[in-house]
């Protein structure tokens, strides 16, 4: 494998080596160049062991090289990708602050002894504060900084601005940091008087805090048999690292597993998410540089996630894990299979992670690859006829019964190995073909017909995760050379599938069913093959860029990339910008089963909008229009292999998203194939399977399938954007007769959710009514036709939208004119009930802004009058109980139009309408100065009406109380006629002894209705308000034995008060007195044992 490509980090100035400014130009000494080898990779005790004596110079060189030479590590691990707050881009960066710092000249007091750095950083402090001083001190060995120290006291996962400071003054300005050697081999230069001196000054200087020690390890050496005087020599802490000593750069695992721990505890935050995927990107960052920190910060991040306690929680419920959670577990897999697909780690290190994935991957609370921890739904497998790859392809395991966690596809991964042959030969040149490998020697091609390489030898997702690898490691054009080959492997089966398609395609069609021939998508496969095949050929492609941001992926303002085409080595005419087009498509259109659970259907739509978000950064030019036409027409023609083909799996994933896009970018090109395309990914089958035509819908505003097929947990997604791509052809084809009529027919076949209906119906009617612009009246008929579709079906389910749907669909054929209003009106018995007909329907068809906007004249304002009328009338006659008020209502100015109307709620009240609608239509009449006929409607309704004794507050009331009013008011007749009703309807005793008081107030027909009949208010004890006074006597003797029959003392006061007012109504009558008197007297016989209850009637009435 060749070293990673020697490329700056972006926001990180590579700097020059240190010591290299001054003699630019001038070959290097051997001295330096030999230095320089000797730093990078022996510890400096083994140049000791190797070496009896090295020369001072000699050491100073190799002490001097030993700190790294680059900025790009001292970035790496001093800027965490996260998101500052708007406005403080960069300022928060610990690597930004430390340039700021070195550039202020905040750096001083520098000392290099042996691999020690060590210096001062002042910085400002807040406006009001003093200066802060920080004391920073840097161990290194081979050019890796091992530990650092700074008395900021840092608590972040890595460096703070202090030590970058005080790193990039070492390395920009190393000439002028003060030398020293390793402070043992100063020591050793002494002699005995200069050593007693040296400790004597150091411990005068320093008492207060080395004392303690320094006496200790006094003690210790004066005793001959201790341990300190067994040993050789002793520490140097400025000598470098051991032999044996681990070599890595310094890393604080501490502090790496709390920020984890924390930023899981807040993981419903949209911010810890955010920390947290940036952490896995440095993690990605140190691979690419080979530095053994990623396997271990990955390692440390996996055992605190595996700690996260709401794993048990979720497990002990059986339930799925939040979307964020889940897909930062993806992540976390992912990267686990780049670090075991290592192609450089070695054996031992393999081993020990798999060991370690291992034992995670049987843990109890380990998440599982489909995201929750149910595993008692059996899962539906589509039937495998055909396999896409070799004859002897490795299935992938797809059985549900076993356990798959999300380190499962990482312990596959290491059972795989780079030491194929014909695998070495591909990422070893571009030009790798037949004539310089001749022939495998076994059963699967190595070539392609047109002699390119392709790579069979394991399933697509596994292929693609070798891809994934190489980038994530450093080796971009290994990783180019690999994905070519499995393109062209790509190419090649689906050629082999549309041969074998059309010698099945007559007997497929007949059939008009098939099954998938793939038991995985490749959209939303945990190991996302497309995806690593796409970033890895458009990364190919990206113009470079000027430096910026050291967070561009997390900046406030995302710029649209650029990308040029860049040709494929060995390949005339291709680019990897077109492959990273074709291969985009390929998998996008490939016919696959939606898979189980809630979040791996979340996840098949997620990948695939991420995959287009990255070919709409893809600027199409002539040469990328040709391949999208291209791949369309495969597309088109693939078959069962094709989620685009003519006849599709039941259950596959709907094409409509992908069709959207390739519609946008086909359309200015090529309208018919865009048209066509587009109008074959419409369909919906599972919907087209489930509800025959003709089928009613369950539930029309919401998804059905989430009651009769739960499985399908995304489906109003999924018809969310079924719904987007029907408009997006309706807008296209506006002005187009063909196409119009074509996608109408596409939306009545395919679209099942008539909440989604009228939504498009909606947008089609916006579109074809620009402000600027006259109206689109095709277009408009289009949308009419749609709404009235979704009137249809929501006719005999009833929804809080209907109302909308009505009022807007009103104003839709308003705007078409009035053959269309009159259209609805005339058909309203198939479109709406009969209250939206006469009440919504009617009215606003009618009303002064309607007959404005139609333009119409007089002969046309009557037409669409008696339209209405003829509409309102047989609204009535259908539900006379809700429309007979509003067809009275409508028909005031037609004289025959009114009677026919009242003439139905005559009718209606001998058919049982209720005496609450005919006292409603009777106050109309007589607000309307029809007082005999309010007269009349009143007495019906009293007919039907039943008041009891105890019903002194039932709702008719009132209206009994207007009707007396009305009769009084129209004179005595009417008033002898109503009297018998009332007797019989009402029993109420204060009701009827309310009604008399009325009655006895004014002489009946004063009132501003009737004819002055009579001169003076009526007797009580003449007829007809005799008869009324007796039955409002009888109703108090007959309410009084009811009320005492089950009285209790609490009621006690109120009975006293019924009695009161029957004294009143008693003494109407001439002999009243009388009468009340052999009442009470009855009472107290009757109910003389209720002793204290007849007290307070003696008390009260004597």
């Amino acid at each position: 494998m060749e070293p990673p490509a020697a490329k700056r980090s972006r926001g990180c100035p590579a700097g020059d080596e240190p010591g290299t400014g001054a003699r630019r130009g001038r070959p290097e000494p051997l001295l330096d160049l030999s230095a320089k080898r000797v730093a990078e990779s022996w510890a400096f005790e083994q140049v000791e062991e190797r070496f009896s004596r090295v020369p001072e110079p000699v050491q100073k060189r190799i002490v001097f090289w030993s700190f790294p030479r680059s900025e790009r590590e001292i970035c790496m691990y001093s800027s965490l990708g996260y998101q500052p707050p708007e406005g403080e881009q960069d300022t928060r960066v610990p690597f930004t602050r430390g340039l700021h710092l070195l550039q202020s000249g905040a750096v001083d007091r520098v000392l290099q002894v042996g691999f020690h750095l060590s210096g001062n950083i002042r910085e400002l402090g807040a406006p009001g504060e003093p200066e802060h001083l920080y004391h920073v001190s840097i161990s290194f060995d081979r050019c890796k900084i091992t530990s650092v120290s700074c008395g900021c006291d840092n608590r972040d996962l890595f460096y703070c601005a202090h030590v970058v400071a005080l790193s990039l003054y070492r390395i920009r300005h190393a000439q002028q940091v003060e030398l020293r050697l390793p402070i043992s081999e100063t020591l050793s230069q002494m002699n005995r008087d200069q050593l007693q001196k040296f400790v004597q000054y150091l411990i005068s200087a320093h008492h207060t805090e080395v004392l303690p020690t320094a006496q200790r390890l006094a003690d210790e050496i004066l005793l001959l048999g201790s341990e300190i005087n067994l040993v050789h020599g002793a520490p140097d802490p400025t000598a470098g690292a051991g032999t044996e000593d681990a070599n890595c750069w310094h890393l604080d695992e501490e502090q790496i597993q709390e920020q984890v721990k924390q930023l899981l505890s807040n993981g419903g935050h949209y911010g810890a998410s955010q920390q947290l995927r940036s952490m896995f990107s440095k993690v990605r960052e140190m691979l690419r540089a080979r530095d053994s920190n990623g396997a271990r910060m990955l390692i440390l991040m996996t055992e605190q996630f595996l700690q996260d306690p709401r794993l048990a929680l979720w497990r002990q419920q059986g339930a799925g894990m939040t979307d964020k959670c889940r897909q930062l577990w993806d992540e976390l897999g992912a990267l686990w299979v780049c670090v075991i697909l290592s192609p450089h780690c070695k054996p031992d290190e393999r081993a020990g992670w798999l060991q370690l994935l291992g034992t995670w991957d049987k843990l109890d609370v380990c998440p599982l690859e489909e995201g929750n921890y149910s595993l008692d739904i059996p899962a539906l497998q589509p039937t495998v006829t055909s396999r896409t790859g070799s004859e002897d392809d490795e299935e992938e395991v797809t059985a549900t019964s076993l356990r798959r966690t999300v380190f499962s596809r990482a312990l596959q991964a290491g059972e795989l190995h780079w030491n194929d042959s014909h695998l070495q030969r591909i990422l070893a040149s571009d030009s790798c073909g037949p004539s310089l490998t001749g022939s495998m020697g076994g059963d699967k091609p190595t070539f392609d017909p047109q002699g390119h390489p392709i790579w069979l030898g394991e399933p697509l997702p596994t292929a693609c995760a070798r891809v994934d690898t190489l980038r994530a490691h450093g080796y971009p054009h290994k990783a180019l050379r690999l994905a070519c080959a499995i393109i062209n492997t790509l190419r090649l089966q689906r050629r082999h599938q549309l041969e074998n398609y059309k010698q099945q395609k007559k007997e497929l069609l007949q059939k008009g069913a098939t099954c998938l021939t793939s038991t995985e998508g490749w959209v939303g496969h945990p190991l996302d093959p497309i995806g690593c095949l796409c970033r890895a050929l458009l990364e190919a492609c990206r113009l470079e860029e000027e430096p910026h941001s050291l967070y561009p992926d997390l900046a406030t303002e995302k710029r649209k990339l650029a990308y040029q085409h860049v040709p494929v080595p060995g390949s005339p005419g291709e680019s990897y910008l077109a492959l990273a087009l074709e291969v985009a498509l390929l998998g996008l259109g490939q016919q696959r089963a939606l898979p189980e659970g809630l979040y791996a259907q979340d996840k098949v739509v997620r990948s695939e909008e991420q995959l287009l978000a990255l070919l709409e950064e893809v600027e199409l030019d002539e040469r990328l229009v040709q391949v999208l036409r291209k791949q369309a027409g495969l597309l088109l023609e693939g078959g069962p292999f094709s989620g685009f083909g003519e006849v599709i799996f039941r259950e596959s994933v709907p094409m409509h998203t992908c069709a959207r896009y390739l519609f946008a970018a086909l359309l200015p090109h090529d309208p018919d194939l865009a048209f066509r395309l587009a109008l074959r990914a419409m369909r919906l089958p599972v919907l087209e399977t489930t509800f025959p035509a003709g089928e009613a819908h369950p539930n029309p505003l919401d998804s059905i399938m989430s009651n009769r097929f739960p499985r399908w947990f995304i489906l109003g997604h999924l018809e969310t954007r079924q719904c987007e791509l029907a408009s997006t052809m309706l807008t296209a084809a506006k002005g187009d007769t063909k196409w119009l009529h074509a996608v109408l027919g596409s939306v009545q076949q395919n679209i099942h959710s008539p909440a989604l209906l009228f939504k498009l119906a909606q947008d089609a009617c916006k579109t074809a009514t620009p402000a600027s612009a006259p109206p689109d009246t095709m277009l408009l008929g289009i949308a009419l036709e749609l709404g009235l579709q979704v009137m249809r079906m929501t006719l005999n389910t009833m929804t809080w939208r209907r109302r909308e749907m009505v009022r807007w669909l009103v104003s839709c054929a308003t705007e078409i004119g009035p053959p269309a209003l009159m259209s609805i009106m005339k058909n309203w018995y198939s479109l709406f009930t009969p209250v939206e007909a006469v009440t919504i329907v009617a009215v606003t068809g009618t009303t002064h802004a309607t007959l404005l906007r139609l333009q119409l004249d007089t002969a046309g304002r009557e037409e669409l009058w008696a339209c209405a009328r003829t509409l309102a009338l047989q609204c009535a006659m259908k539900d006379p109980q809700n429309c007979a008020l509003p067809a009275l209502t409508l028909c005031e100015k037609n004289h025959a139009a009114f009677e026919a109307a009242y003439q139905i709620v005559l009718d209606a009240a001998a058919g049982g309408l209720g005496h609450a609608h005919l006292f409603t239509v009777a106050r109309y009449m007589e607000h309307r100065g029809l007082p005999l006929r309010a007269y009349k409607l009143a007495t019906l309704a009293l007919a039907q009406l039943s008041i009891a004794f105890n019903q002194d507050s039932h709702p008719a009331v009132n209206d009994v109380l207007w009707a007396c009013s009305l009769s009084h008011s129209l004179g005595r007749h009417e008033l002898s006629a109503i009297v018998p009703l009332i007797i019989r309807s009402i029993h109420c005793a204060p009701m009827l002894s309310d009604i008399l008081r009325r009655w006895t107030l004014s002489a009946p027909g004063l009132g501003p209705l009737g004819a002055r009949r009579a001169t003076k208010p009526l007797g009580t004890d003449r007829a007809p308000l005799c008869q009324l006074l007796d039955a409002a006597v009888a109703a108090y003797i007959t309410t009084s034995h009811s009320r005492l029959t089950h009285i209790s003392p609490r009621h006690y006061g109120d009975f006293i008060e019924f009695l009161g007012k029957a004294r009143e109504t008693f003494l109407l009558a001439p002999d009243g007195h009388l009468q009340f008197a052999q009442f009470l007297e009855n009472l107290k016989q009757t109910y003389k044992g209720k002793k204290k209850l007849m007290l307070l009637v003696r008390e009260r009435f004597g």
